[in-house]
């Protein structure tokens, strides 16, 4: 094949000669660009680009201890019209008094307000369909007011905030849904709103946000904020062919999801137990704190107070926060400190008297004083479980009246008296006053103490402890002596991983000797399971608890003398007693009713424990199941029909007199015996072993009246069977 090499030549030459002319001319507007139109060039890049701002990330989630969603940030808006955008402003003008006022393109005015005017009823009808709260008429007037005064921020929605959905059905409104925002003068303020799915339950644990500032102000909110916040990114603007650009310099880092310990399930439960038993006492206060043993964990807390509106808010964390006199829970850790020191064993003896007792000068009584004359001479342990304040104080007064310093030292040794050291902005540490010898050496004429103050103290008065350190310290005698700080956050997430899991916290590795430990669970369990203990409410017939009750006074606004004193009943313990997973603290205060810890905040306690016991119980029968044994069911006497068919159902064997309708049963291993029932009219039935139905069918037929005591099985009738039948007799039925 030949080349037409003349034709090949002329074609380079050509595209030679074109790149040589367009590198001249790259060249020349490089230099051009460079000199001549230097300070032209320099001037467009300094208006060009937009300061740097920040870029929002991502408020962090918190999460249940289950991974349910407790508080998230969703969007919200506050939308204004600025009615003078894309108006050219004139040069101002001067009045005939000399004062000048602001003048605007009269064209571009009309053009405005005939844009608005056109569409104004379609926009206010949408309106008052998107955000209902303001009539169609509102609007109408409202956005005219704004047109007519000619404003430069009007809020479409006055005092409104409007979520996602709302705000994207505005801007497709009329004017609104323009391309040109400046034209429209459309501007929104974004915010990040807190979204609390659950609603009220663990609010005031959970926190609060300051709203448009975005800013944490309490609970778990503002303790974990610097991790909930994330990290600002930065953007700027930068005006390329005619349009802004926004370049981002560094992208925001989103904030961590907090893991929580509480459980909603279990939150829910404490929070309508006590609910239901502040609304029947009309009290004014109630708290409830359940705690995990091993690990501390928080898994509910309710903080509610009454309003004026008669309902129940979560107002304040009195849990943590509220330092209340805790009353008859202290003699726990009274008795603990007196037994620990040696001074007292569960074997010694104190004489309470009649219930009233003079301590140096002023009256101790106990809550039977009146009733029963006092507990008289009773032992240590019944001190607790009869909840004697005469007995505890004089066990305490008359072994550290001389020495009242230990008995402080000992009430922080046992950590009762320790700082918690919680995260929370505003809890409360617990105020136990230490004594101070005055310059005689002696501590009654002392600024904080008096000769009646140890004794006082020892029975919950004088001091002030927030429920979380009372929960905490009855923890740790469940806990086998460990004191753990109270967790209320697991760990961290993002993207669903854990990326740190904050650790269980050791306060105290034991509060007392073993030997103590041992004593005070002893009682514990007794104020619960002796018929002699005071804590009988907060029992449970499927398991076993151990705590102790509370009541204490409190003072009204007037202080004790002058005001409308209240009462502050409580219950703190744990259960089951015998293996504790569980420890909980209910406190209510109230005024209009005899004050009982036990009857009242004990029964708290037992429907929380029952609850949520039952809650984990396994509902899989097969977790039970034995493939080694056939099991016999126990089969009332009386009518027999139903039970033959259900029993051959099952397979299992029966025998005797199968075809009666009436009659007695006997089970063993291999089956069911059936033996006929022979009675005549004039004679009463033995109904012994009947189920109640049977019975008083039976009864009844002849004649005779019926009166049921009990459930279950007959075990006894007054009018025994084969006596002659006496019409209109009455025939007393005891089942069980």
């Amino acid at each position: 094949m030949k080349f037409d090499k003349k034709y090949i030549n002329t074609r380079i030459t050509v595209i030679v000669v074109v790149a040589a002319l367009l590198m001249v001319a790259i060249i020349t507007r490089t230099v051009i660009t460079a000199t001549v139109e230097n300070d032209k060039w320099k001037k467009i890049g300094a208006v060009s680009v937009s300061d740097t701002m920040d870029l929002k990330p991502n408020r962090g989630n918190i999460l249940s201890a289950d991974g349910q969603l407790m508080a998230s940030s969703l969007p919200d808006y506050k939308v204004y019209i600025d009615f003078l955008s894309g108006i050219e402003r004139l040069p101002d003008s001067v009045n005939s008094a000399g004062k000048k006022y602001k003048v605007y393109n009269s064209e571009q005015l009309a053009e405005k307000k005939s844009m608005w005017e056109t569409d104004m009823d379609t926009i206010c009808r949408g309106l008052a369909e998107i955000c209902p709260r303001y009539t169609f008429e509102e609007y109408r007037s409202h956005l005219l007011e704004g047109l007519e005064k000619r404003k430069r921020y009007w809020e479409v929605c006055p005092h409104t905030v409007l979520n996602f959905i709302q705000f994207n059905q505005i801007i497709k409104l009329p004017v609104f849904n323009l391309k040109n925002r400046y034209r429209s003068g459309l501007t929104y303020e974004e915010r990040n709103n807190r979204n609390k799915p659950f609603g009220s339950l663990a609010r005031r644990t959970l926190g609060e946000m300051f709203g448009a500032k975005d800013s944490a102000r309490s609970g778990l909110e503002l303790a974990y904020d610097s991790l909930l916040r994330g990290e600002p990114g930065k953007v700027h603007h930068k005006k390329v062919l005619s349009k802004y650009l926004s370049i981002i310099d560094k992208d925001p880092v989103d904030g961590y999801d907090l893991v929580s310990t509480i459980d909603v399930s279990m939150q829910d439960i404490c929070e309508s137990a006590l609910r239901e038993k502040l609304e029947e006492l009309e009290a004014s206060m109630g708290v409830v704190v359940l705690m995990e043993v091993k690990t501390g964990d928080v898994k509910a807390i309710v903080n509610l107070m009454r309003y004026d509106d008669g309902n129940y808010y979560e107002a304040r964390n009195y849990a943590l926060a509220a330092l209340m006199e805790p009353g008859s829970t202290f003699k726990t850790a009274s008795i603990m400190v007196a037994l620990d020191d040696g001074y007292i064993t569960t074997k010694d003896w104190v004489d309470t008297g009649n219930g009233v007792c003079n301590m140096y000068g002023a009256k101790m009584k106990d809550h039977n004083w009146a009733t029963r004359g006092g507990y008289g001479v009773i032992d240590v342990p019944h001190t607790l479980m009869y909840s004697s304040n005469i007995g505890v104080s004089k066990l305490i007064d008359g072994h550290y009246h001389n020495q009242p310093e230990k008995f402080v030292e000992g009430l922080r040794r046992v950590g009762i008296g320790t700082p918690l050291g919680l995260p929370f902005n505003g809890a409360a540490n617990p105020v136990i006053r230490m004594p101070h010898k005055d310059h005689t050496g002696g501590y009654r004429m002392s600024d904080n103490w008096s000769a009646t103050a140890l004794a006082w103290m020892s029975i919950g008065y004088e001091t002030q402890i927030p429920p979380i350190s009372t929960v905490s310290f009855y923890n740790a005698i469940a806990n086998g002596g460990k004191m753990v700080r109270p967790r209320f956050v697991k760990g961290i997430e993002r993207k669903g991983e854990m990326v740190e899991e904050f650790p269980v916290e050791v306060i105290k590795k034991q509060i007392c000797k073993p030997s103590t430990l041992q004593d005070i669970q002893t009682i514990l369990y007794r104020v619960v399971n002796d018929k002699e203990g005071l804590g009988k409410k907060a029992g449970n017939p499927y398991f076993h608890v151990s705590g102790k009750t509370g009541t204490a006074q409190v003072a009204g606004v007037g202080g004790y003398k002058g005001g409308h004193n209240e009462h502050l009943v409580s219950f703190c313990g744990y259960y089951p007693s015998e293996d504790p997973k569980y420890t909980c603290v209910v406190a209510i205060r109230h005024a209009y009713y005899v004050a009982s810890g036990g009857g009242q905040a004990g029964v708290v306690f037992s429907k929380i424990a029952q609850r949520i016991y039952s809650k984990n119980v396994t509902t899989d029968l097969n977790v039970a199941k034995d493939s080694t044994a056939v099991y016999v069911p126990n089969v009332k006497s009386g009518n027999l029909m139903a039970a033959q068919y259900v029993l051959k159902d099952l397979g299992l064997n029966v025998r005797g007199d199968q075809g009666s309708e009436w009659g007695t049963t006997s089970s063993d291993h291999d089956g069911v015996d059936f033996q006929q029932i022979k009675t005549s009219e004039n004679t009463v039935p033995n109904v012994v072993g009947m189920g109640a139905r049977d019975a008083a069918y039976m009864l009844g037929a002849r004649g005779l009246r019926v009166r049921m005591k009990g459930r279950g099985k007959v075990t006894a009738q007054s009018v025994p069977g084969g006596s002659k039948v006496i019409k209109g007799q009455t025939v007393l039925v005891e089942l069980n």
